[in-house]
């Protein structure tokens, strides 16, 4: 684990092995700045949700795929940072689902990026060469 200028890092493989050790990882940092219960839970969903993804969509379920976890603060927000090397997620193509219709066919999944972008203030995808970025900010 790296540390400079309020800045932690984690390197993981996609494997939902590592899930607590992500999920730990950040909500040690968001409790350091004093964010209540709720939100810790918030955003450590919010991660495993991202995470999740990476493993599923960006690596298809290929174990041993590196994942890097940044996270950040000052005083005014929390930004965590989560980046591969799998395939990227076309944001453009990215159409909200109809919450009360997947609950009526009780249909699982397909929820992560919705419940990221309702569980953070900021959410940002960038691609820059052979590097996906999954940035999500709290403000504090």
């Amino acid at each position: 684990m790296a540390t400079s200028n309020n800045i932690h890092s984690l390197s993981v493989e996609a494997s939902t092995s590592q899930l607590a050790k992500v999920r730990d990882f950040v909500a040690e940092h968001a409790e350091r700045l004093g964010l209540s219960e709720k939100e810790i839970g918030n955003i450590r969903l919010a991660v495993d949700e991202a995470y999740t993804n990476i493993i599923k969509h960006a690596y298809k379920n290929i174990p041993a795929k590196p994942v890097e976890i940044e996270l950040g603060s000052d005083n005014s927000q929390l930004w965590i940072s989560i980046k591969d090397e799998g395939e990227s997620f076309d944001v453009e193509a990215y159409n909200e689902p109809d919450i009360r219709e997947r609950i009526k066919n009780k249909q699982r999944g397909g929820m992560g990026v919705y419940l990221i972008r309702k569980l953070m203030d900021n959410v940002q995808y960038n691609r820059s060469g052979h590097m996906n970025e999954i940035r999500m900010i709290k403000h504090l």
